[in-house]
């Protein structure tokens, strides 16, 4: 990267977040912008390969994953807001590609330059976000950006900083029973687990149920919503854009 280009990000958006809920990546430009960078959206980027490479079809995740080096190797930061695609792209790629010297190197460059949102705020940019109506808020640790990315306390920090109380459910870490093709192959043993989940998340005594993952997301709201239950569910970039938004920036 140039000079004139060492505050520019490139932000990966994430096949649910583009098609189910797109809200969540203006809020992230928002919190990017707010950031002092100018986020880029490659109009080439597609998905991680993570469907694929877990389902068990390498030659598609491989070519999946060579088109995303191939878009984001440029930029000398690449933001996703999720742990999962974050994951998939700095821990996976490296040994799928490891029969192939050339992009293995080159996932390995992408991989140091790939961050997950909070840690982008948290550990680079040291944002400082305004404050957020949402008081009291419990939050559901995903088990990608829990367990491959070690994202626990960033995304708490934020919120705390915004002026939002957490409290615990007793279980954070447990999964909400997503899991990607878990949901459709085990769909009984999943909707037990994401009961459990809500149930949990109510009995915190929380205004909000927030994690960092939209499939997480979708699978606890969409639950909680069949059960008759109207606690919100967001992704914590929404809450933390929308104290920015508010404050008068548009």
């Amino acid at each position: 990267m140039t000079k004139s280009h060492q505050k520019e990000v490139a932000l990966f958006v994430t096949c649910l977040i583009d098609n189910v809920r797109p809200g969540i990546g203006f809020s992230v430009v928002t919190l990017l912008e707010q950031s002092g960078y100018s986020v880029v959206v490659p109009e080439r980027q597609t998905c991680c390969g993570q469907p694929n490479y877990n389902g068990g079809d390498k030659d598609n995740a491989l070519k999946v994953a060579r088109q995303v080096i191939d878009v984001f190797l440029p930029y000398e930061y690449v933001v996703v807001a999720s742990g999962s695609c974050g994951g998939m792209i700095k821990q996976h790629y490296p040994d799928l590609l490891a029969d192939d010297s050339e992009y293995r190197k080159k996932a390995e460059q992408l991989a140091d330059k790939v961050y997950e949102l909070s840690c982008f705020l948290t550990e680079v940019v040291c944002f400082k976000p305004e404050k957020t109506e949402v008081k009291k808020v419990t939050y559901h640790d995903a088990c990608a950006g829990l367990r491959e990315l070690k994202i626990k306390d960033q995304p708490r920090q934020l919120l705390k900083q915004a002026g939002a109380e957490i409290v615990e459910m007793s279980e954070p870490e447990v999964c909400c029973g997503f899991g990607g093709t878990f949901c459709v192959k085990y769909p009984d043993i999943s909707n037990r687990m994401v009961e459990k989940k809500g149930l949990d998340a109510l009995n915190s005594g929380a205004d909000a149920l927030v994690s960092g993952d939209l499939g997480c997301i979708l699978n606890m709201e969409g639950k909680l919503h069949r059960d008759g239950h109207d606690l919100p569910v967001y992704h914590y970039a929404e809450l933390l854009a929308q104290a920015t938004v508010k404050k008068g920036d548009y």
